[in-house]
């Protein structure tokens, strides 16, 4: 008689701990992202401006 509903508490912990855990990774990677995109990029964009192909070579 008690088994369904010790049962039904157990699954919704477990339920509740994985809604947590997903959303922590997801934040986690969220700040990640958003602090690497707001790093100064002067190295970058240096090696952006050059290309790949020679000048004389594109005729």
């Amino acid at each position: 008689m008690v088994f369904w509903p010790a049962l039904t508490l157990i699954g919704f912990l477990v339920l509740t701990a994985l809604v947590i855990a997903m959303g922590t990774q997801s934040t986690a990677r969220y700040e990640a992202e958003k602090r690497a995109a707001s790093r100064p990029r002067a190295r970058h964009a240096a090696a952006e401006n050059r290309s790949p192909v020679p000048a004389n070579a594109a005729s």
